[in-house]
């Protein structure tokens, strides 16, 4: 299970991540990472979801989505477990404020655990390897 100072609950937090982000898609699911941080809003949010983190030491947050495209609910809740025990391991690679979104696709219903693992560290992957290109402009080899 995620720590509560790590796990993304407001609309406007997961609306941000997906927004503003970057996205890697895989076939068993889509990451969306956020830099940001939005410290202006982030210090509100503190005093009221957030009283475990202390001030001016924002911490990754994590969110998912699993629609019930995927399937039932109990094969929803068991591709959400699993997603959060993975990522659980790998918030520490994460950027500090950074907001990650997870969103699993349909063929996450009957993918293994090593399955998802794979297209979770191969997503994270090209998200935080592409990071600092972020930078160039699109189209620049054109």
């Amino acid at each position: 299970m995620l720590p509560s100072e790590n796990r993304l609950r407001r609309r406007q937090d997961f609306a941000t991540a997906v927004k503003r982000g970057r996205r890697a898609g895989r076939p068993l699911l889509v990451v969306h990472l956020s830099r940001d941080g939005d410290p202006q809003g982030q210090t509100d949010r503190t005093s009221d979801s957030r009283p475990h983190v202390a001030e001016g030491t924002p911490s990754a947050r994590a969110g998912f989505v699993v629609s019930k495209a995927v399937g039932p609910a109990v094969v929803r809740n068991l591709v959400k477990r699993r997603l959060r025990h993975l990522l659980r391991d790998r918030l520490s690679r994460l950027p500090a404020g950074s907001l990650i979104v997870v969103r699993a696709l349909p063929q996450a219903a009957t993918a293994s655990y090593q399955d998802l693992e794979r297209d979770l560290d191969a997503a994270l992957k090209r998200l935080l390897r592409a990071e600092p290109a972020a930078t160039a402009p699109t189209g620049a080899g054109r």
